[in-house]
C-alpha cells in the first residue's frame, strides 16, 4: 500500500509538472512571434542609413589633363586650333549679316528703282552704300562722261558695258571676302589636330618606355589625351567647311540678282533713258 501511494504521488507530481510546462510554453512563443516583426522593422528602418553617397570623380585623362601635362608644342598646337575656330566663326557671322543686308537691299532697291521716272530719279531711291546704288552710279557716270573725252573713240555700248561689268566684279569680290579663311581652316585644321595627336602619342610612348610599365592603364590614358587633338581638329574644320559651302550658295543668289539688275540698267542706258 505504501508503494502504491508512493507511485501515485510520484505520478501526480509528474502530471503537475507537465501541466505547468504546458501552461508556461506559449509565452516564449508569443514573445518570439512578437519580436520577429520588430526585428524585420528594425533593418527596414536602418536601411536608409546604409545608402552609399556617390562622389563625382574627375577624369584624370581629359582636356584639362592634356593641357597641364602637355609641352609647349602641344599647347601651341591647341592654341592655333582655337584661333582658327574663332576666326572661322567670326567670318561666318560677319558674312551672314552682310549677305542678309544685301539680299534685303536687292529686294527693296530694285522695286524702288524701276518705279522711278528716270535713271537719275531712281538713283535717289536706292539705299546709300548698297551694291545696286554703286552699279547705278558707275553706269550713269560712264554714260555722262562718254562724250568729249578720249573714251569717245570706244563704242558707247561697249564703254557702258565695261563700266557696269567692273562694278559687278567689285561687288562679287566683296562677297567673296573671307571665304579663303574658311577654306584654309576647313582644309588644314584636321591635319593640325593630327599633328598634335602624333606629337602627344610620341611623348606618351617615351614616358611609358622610361617608366618600364606597359599595362593598359598606363597606355590608355596618355594615348587618349593625344587623340583629343584629332577630335578638336575635326570640330574646328567641320563648321568651317559647312559655312563655306553655305556662303557660296548664298553669294550665288546675290550675284544672280546683281547681274540681272546690271543687265537691265545697261539696256536702259543704251536706249538713251536718263
Amino acid at each position: 500500500m505504501s508503494l502504491s501511494k508512493t507511485l501515485r504521488a510520484t505520478l501526480g507530481a509528474a502530471l503537475i509538472a507537465v501541466a505547468a510546462l504546458a501552461g508556461t510554453s506559449p509565452a516564449p512563443a508569443l514573445a518570439q512571434a512578437a519580436s520577429a516583426p520588430a526585428a524585420e522593422a528594425a533593418p527596414a528602418a536602418a536601411a536608409p542609413a546604409n545608402v552609399v553617397s556617390q562622389e563625382a570623380v574627375e577624369n584624370p585623362f581629359g582636356l584639362k589633363a592634356a593641357w597641364n601635362s602637355g609641352d609647349w608644342v602641344a599647347k601651341g598646337t591647341l592654341m592655333i586650333m582655337v584661333i582658327m575656330s574663332m576666326g572661322s566663326w567670326y567670318v561666318i557671322f560677319i558674312k551672314l549679316f552682310e549677305s542678309r543686308a544685301m539680299l534685303k537691299s536687292a529686294r527693296e532697291s530694285s522695286e524702288a528703282f524701276w518705279k522711278a521716272s528716270s535713271v537719275k530719279a531712281g538713283l535717289g531711291a536706292l539705299e546709300e552704300g548698297s551694291a545696286f546704288r554703286y552699279i547705278a552710279e558707275q553706269g550713269i557716270k560712264a554714260n555722262d562722261h562718254h562724250h568729249g573725252t578720249m573714251v569717245e573713240s570706244i563704242d558707247k555700248h561697249t564703254w557702258i558695258g565695261m563700266s557696269i561689268d567692273r562694278a559687278v566684279s567689285a561687288i562679287q569680290s566683296r562677297t567673296t571676302n573671307g571665304l579663303a579663311v574658311l577654306a584654309t581652316v576647313g582644309s588644314t585644321a584636321p591635319f593640325v589636330g593630327l599633328f598634335g595627336t602624333v606629337w602627344g602619342i610620341y611623348n606618351a610612348l617615351v614616358k611609358i618606355g622610361i617608366s618600364g610599365q606597359a599595362s593598359i592603364d598606363k597606355v590608355a590614358g596618355p594615348v587618349g589625351e593625344a587623340l583629343i587633338m584629332t577630335a578638336i581638329g575635326l570640330a574646328v574644320a567641320v563648321p568651317a567647311v559647312m559655312g563655306y559651302n553655305w556662303l557660296v550658295r548664298r553669294n550665288k543668289a546675290i550675284m544672280d540678282q546683281t547681274r540681272a539688275f546690271a543687265g537691265d540698267l545697261h539696256n536702259v542706258l543704251i536706249a538713251g533713258q536718263r
